[in-house]
């Protein structure tokens, strides 16, 4: 019984030096192994054996990139304005032996870096600046704290102002430009649009004005020339009926005839022209129907 028990204890004891001896390493981690005290070596993924009683893991870094959200930092700008400003840092450890034993709690580290960094940054910068030049602010802010968390075994990629908050009566100041320089935008708009409602209005009836009087001198034209072709084609009435008239030959009859019916438009009284035959030897024969003509009214 006893030789039984003592058998479970061993077994016992191998299977906790086992399980304290074989360690496996995850993914995107890294333990930092010491001997007796001191540094011995750093274990990535895999399978790894502690030596017991003489090996210890001193840390378990995750090489994965870290966010760090700071709290807000008082603060004070070039022309005295205390605001608050917190910020975000992305960083990643490249080496855990440095990380380790490079600095004594490196978060915290950083993030007394990251104040006084940001601090002296604002310094030099005013109040309409600060607000305006994030990307200048995380720039520099990235630069010197990737530089000077080397030594950590730190590698910080990028650094970002996540808000700028100045004192209240700083912001009902900006509020109250903002709303002014809004209502003034308004206005301009305002002005424009109605300068331009003008100019529209004027072009349109200058426009119209044009339109009608190209149409009235186009009406004028178009009469015009239709007046014009109807005397050119009574005139070439005219001129076919004298030509028909002079081929024909008229005789002394014929003339006779067109005069007595010159006479019969003279005697209705409308006329206002006399007609006096050329030939002074037909006076007679003229004077002589134009009796007959008159009696015949009478």
């Amino acid at each position: 019984m006893f030789k039984f028990i003592l058998f479970i204890v061993i077994l016992i004891l191998l299977a906790v030096v086992f399980l304290y001896t074989v360690r496996i390493v995850p993914q995107a981690s890294a333990y930092v192994i010491e001997r007796l005290g001191t540094y011995s070596t750093t274990w990535h993924t895999g399978l790894h054996l502690l030596l017991p009683f003489l090996d210890r893991i001193s840390n378990k870094v995750s090489l994965k990139e870290i966010v760090k959200d700071f709290d807000p930092q008082p603060v004070i700008t070039k022309d005295n304005v205390t605001m608050m400003i917190d910020t975000v840092v992305y960083f990643q450890i490249t080496d855990p032996k440095l990380y380790t034993y490079g600095v004594d709690r490196p978060i915290s580290a950083i993030e007394n870096l990251t104040a006084t960094t940001l601090r002296n940054i604002i310094g030099d910068l005013e109040l309409d600046e600060t607000l305006t030049s994030r990307d200048i602010i995380n720039t520099k802010m990235r630069a010197i704290l990737d530089e000077a968390t080397d030594p950590w075994g730190v590698k910080v990629s990028r650094v970002e102002v996540k808000n700028i908050i100045p004192p209240r009566d700083i912001q009902d100041s900006m509020e109250k430009q903002m709303r002014a320089e809004r209502e003034r935008r308004e206005k301009i708009l305002q002005a424009e649009g109605e300068k331009r409602a003008a100019i529209l209005t004027a072009e349109g009836e200058k426009e119209a004005m044009i339109l009608r009087a190209n149409a009235k001198k186009e009406a004028m034209i178009a009469e015009a020339e239709g007046q014009a072709q109807a005397m050119e084609r009574i005139f070439q009435a005219q001129a076919t009926g004298i030509n028909l008239i002079n081929q024909a030959e008229p005789g002394k009859a014929f003339l006779t005839i067109k005069g007595y019916e010159a006479l019969e438009k003279v005697a209705d009284g409308k006329s206002t022209k006399l007609i006096i035959p050329s030939q002074l030897q037909d006076i007679t024969g003229t004077l002589a129907a134009l009796n007959e003509v008159l009696k015949e009214n009478k």
